[in-house]
């Protein structure tokens, strides 16, 4: 908002992209960092079939999405897609005041269930990019033309944003990072995650004229997606509690993530993929609608929900 009001004031502010670059790896790293220790210190057998509902939960949110989005008219191919992303990744935010409303109810949850949030975050991601030039790539030429799904997939992954991700998740899984997150990156998160929504906020305001005409259709979408998606994924972790006694708590967890849409590594990582996406339609949904849906409307109804399914 802060960004939002600067530049609509006219301010010359401009945060270099040097800067901001550098501020999204520092991000990225410390998300993947933290998945990564949460992922090494958890029982991997019990984490196996948890862990693919969330991959499947994260691709058929993006699949719906880019899918509901294709069929609205005036709306960019480019920014479905990138939303339909927003909402399959995982708002960190959302997870820590589901599992802190648990703990408040004294509902159990197993301590790797956090860990989830990368198996379905990175998926999304990576195919609402996919996705977006899969398209592009078909625009810019021949309609007759092969396109190289192998090669957009290996670009998507060499990403800055993804790379950064990715590389997180794979010292902490490999290494003991434990000191050097908790002495730089920890101290350093929240100062340079405000930074972060300014630049958005600046950037936001300066294409909100594209999404006046279609702007409903966001706000539509973004009230009902996170009650859907969260009600798929509870019915995916309900199976995984008949199979391998997943908690309660973790089936609840588990639907959150589903609900959510993501604040932190969303928003970086899909500008710098999918510059031609307008970050006012995928933010302005998420934040302005999909959040407060997520954290006001759907932890408690999931709570509620499994009250009456595992009474």
């Amino acid at each position: 908002m802060g960004g939002m009001l600067i530049a609509a004031l006219g301010s010359h502010l401009k945060i270099p992209n040097a800067v901001y670059q550098f501020i999204v790896f520092a991000l990225l790293m410390k998300i993947g960092l933290k998945g990564g220790i949460e992922i090494r210190e958890a029982n991997l057998s019990d984490m196996i079939l948890p862990a693919f509902s969330a991959i499947l939960v994260g691709i058929i949110i993006v699949l719906v999405g880019s899918f509901i989005f294709s069929i609205i008219p005036k709306i960019k191919r480019e920014d479905g897609y990138a939303t339909a992303g927003l909402f399959g990744a995982v708002s960190a935010s959302t997870l820590a005041a589901a599992m802190v409303l648990l703990e408040e109810q004294s509902i159990r949850y197993e301590a790797w269930v956090p860990a989830l949030y990368p198996f379905m975050d990175i998926p999304a991601l990576l195919l609402a990019i996919i996705l977006a030039n899969v398209y592009q790539h078909k625009q810019n030429k021949d309609a007759d033309t092969k396109v190289d799904i192998s090669g957009i997939i290996k670009e998507s992954l060499r990403g800055s944003a993804l790379s950064a991700l990715l590389l997180g998740l794979l010292l902490g899984l490999m290494t003991k990072p434990d000191a050097i997150l908790e002495s730089f990156y920890e101290p350093l998160f929240r100062g340079f995650l405000s930074i972060l929504m300014l630049v958005m906020g600046m950037e936001a305001y300066a294409r909100l004229n594209e999404l006046r005409k279609v702007a409903h259709w966001y706000a539509i979408y973004a009230f009902f997606a996170p009650i859907m998606h969260g009600l798929i994924a509870f019915g995916l972790g309900y199976i995984a509690h008949i199979t391998v006694e997943f908690s309660p708590g973790g089936v609840i967890l588990l639907a959150v993530m589903a609900a959510s849409n993501s604040d932190i590594s969303g928003p970086p990582t899909l500008r710098a993929a999918i510059p031609t996406a307008n970050p006012s339609a995928y933010i302005g949904a998420s934040t302005s609608v999909g959040t407060p849906v997520a954290i006001a409307l759907c932890i408690p109804l999931f709570i509620a929900l499994a009250e009456v399914v595992f009474k």
